[in-house]
Order: structure tokens, then sequence, then C-alpha cells
């Protein structure tokens, strides 16, 4: 008999008051965020065992699906970085804006709201604060700066956390908009960051769920820098190919408004379990 996990999701406080009063779109404006795919909340550990916390930016299409952040190719290059802490289960995930932005300039231009921000940092209290987080990293400007926020609010614990912010993982591809050249270069500088904060956190956590040597980063990724996204951290029933390091969601559509409106899934080739 198959033992499957599952993350149950938010059954107990203050998660469970958290998430009946998430804001709709009299906080996130429709002509910014992407509110028409619901919100997406965490990912991983809500029971009190988590020992660090990542902040993302926002969802995108795979996260859409799954109810869960960071499960695309960001997610599973961050779980790479976990992997290499022997951080494989104890740790908890939020994004710095509850829905997907639409729009290239959409976050930076709400990054400060003070709204947004209000219901973004009840989480970051119920997760920091009397937890056992010992490291915060975030990945990308705008969830550095979230956190910057509630870190000035909160200067004794943050004081206790180690924080590391971080370069988005996929930055390399976004900014790079095709040149080979540019990418490498780009890849090169995220990845010597991503080895400096490993070798910190690594001298200074303690508690982790493998043990192990550190490996660093080269110069460019590989395919076991990345690593897939447990099953346990997936709603009950979630597909296996939830997990594949394949791309399963797009959006698709003739013009924009379809394209906002319809997310394509398919199941990955290699993960069709009839072939």
């Amino acid at each position: 008999m198959s033992n499957h996990e599952f993350d149950p999701g938010p059954i107990g406080e203050p998660f469970t008051t958290l998430v009946r009063e998430y804001p709709g779109t009299e906080v996130y404006p429709a002509k910014d965020f992407r509110v028409e795919w619901g919100p997406i909340f965490h990912r991983g550990r809500l029971d009190g065992s988590a020992r660090l916390l990542i902040m993302g930016q926002d969802p995108g299409q795979h996260e859409s699906i799954a109810k869960r952040c960071l499960v695309g190719e960001a997610g599973q290059r961050v779980q790479g970085f976990l992997a290499k802490l022997g951080i494989t289960r104890s740790y908890i995930a939020v994004n710095a804006f509850l829905y997907s932005v639409y729009g290239q300039h959409a976050g930076e231009k709400h990054a400060a709201d003070p709204a947004i921000a209000g219901y973004r940092n009840r989480w970051l209290d119920a997760l920091l604060l009397d937890s056992g987080v010992d490291a915060v990293l975030s990945f990308g400007h705008i969830a550095r700066e979230a956190l910057e926020g509630w870190r000035d609010a909160h200067p004794d614990r943050a004081a206790e956390l180690i924080f590391e912010p971080m370069i988005h993982p996929t930055m390399p591809e976004a900014s790079s908009k095709g040149d080979a050249a540019k990418k490498a270069a780009a890849m090169k500088t995220m990845l010597a960051q991503y080895n400096a904060a490993l070798t910190r956190i690594d001298a200074a956590i303690d508690e982790r769920d493998e043990e192990g040597e550190l490996v660093l980063y080269g110069e460019t990724l590989t395919p076991a820098d990345r690593a897939t996204i447990p099953e346990a951290d997936f709603p009950l029933g979630a597909p296996a190919w939830w997990s594949s390091p394949k791309a399963w969601a797009a959006r698709e559509g003739a013009d924009a408004e379809e394209k906002r409106a319809t997310v394509v899934v398919r199941v990955p080739k290699g993960e069709r379990p009839w072939e």
C-alpha cells in the first residue's frame, strides 16, 4: 500500500483566521494583480517545526494551479539551495504578494502599500515571533524590502535571525532577454552570492534535516542544483507530476485578455503514466 504525504494546510490558529481574512480587490487592484486566480498563501510547515523562512515575490501560473508558492522553476532552484544546507523539510515559504503581479511595473507600484504590508506582516508575526525559525531568506528586491520593513518593526527579534537577501533565482533569464553572454554573466554573479550566503548559513545553523558536506555552486546551474518539490508540500491528492522539473503550466491566448484568463496545464512528456 502506498503512503502519500500531503500538506493539510492552515488547520490551526492563527493561520485559520489569517486565511479566512485574506484581502481581495479592495487591497489588490485587479488591473495590477491576477486576483482572478485566487490567493496563494504558503508552502511548507505551519506546525512550528520550520527552522528557515523563505520569502519570494509573487506567484506564477504553476503556483496558481497547485495553490502553493514557489513550486515552478524558481521554486525548484530555491529547493536546491535548501537541499545544500540539509534543509529538506523544516522550512516555510511565503510571498511578498498574495497574488501574481500583472504588468511589468505593478509590483514596484504597490511594494509599499500599507494594506498589503499589513496583511503580510500578520503572517510574518505568526511565523517569526516566538518561533523556532533561525534564518530568513529573501529572493528578489521586493521580498527583501518587505522583510526589511518587518525587521524594522521588530528589531529585537530581527537581531536574533540570520537574514540573507538574495537575487531572484530566475533573474539571469529575465535580465538577459535571450543574450547568452549576459545570462552567463548574471548566473555567475547570482551563484557567487548564493555561495557566500550558503557558507554563512551553514556555519550558523545547528539543526538540519539531513547531515552532509556543503557542496557549493559552480559558475552555472546544473541539474543537481535543482530539487523537486516534496509531495509533503502539496495539498491532498496532488499529482506526482506537479513535482516535475519540466514546465507543466503556461499562460496561453490569442491576445492579452485571453492570455490573462487562461492557464493551460499539460502532463509533461516522461511523466505520463499511460505511456
